[in-house]
């Protein structure tokens, strides 16, 4: 890929050493080329908002098992265990 984008061999020549269709190659080449720039965007919005739901997720299932612990406790207290 990197011999394709470099254009140190012709995709015919690349085509016939990996076995593969020329025109899939210029499709690889292609979308490369398109999506280098995405390589250097920065992320860390994306990351921060799946923290916070992560983290949120996390607080209500805490209280959830709480919730249920103390009706567990409860149940337990009323059937005389």
């Amino acid at each position: 890929m990197l011999e394709m984008l470099r254009e140190e061999k012709s995709i015919s020549q690349i085509a016939s050493e990996a076995g593969n269709h020329t025109n899939v190659l210029n499709r690889w080449k292609n979308e490369a080329i398109q999506n280098l720039s995405q390589l250097f965007v920065d992320d860390r919005k994306g990351i921060t908002t799946m923290k916070k739901d992560y983290e949120q997720q996390i607080e209500e299932l805490i209280a959830e098992v709480v919730k249920l612990i103390t009706q567990l406790s409860w149940l337990k207290k009323k059937s005389g265990r």
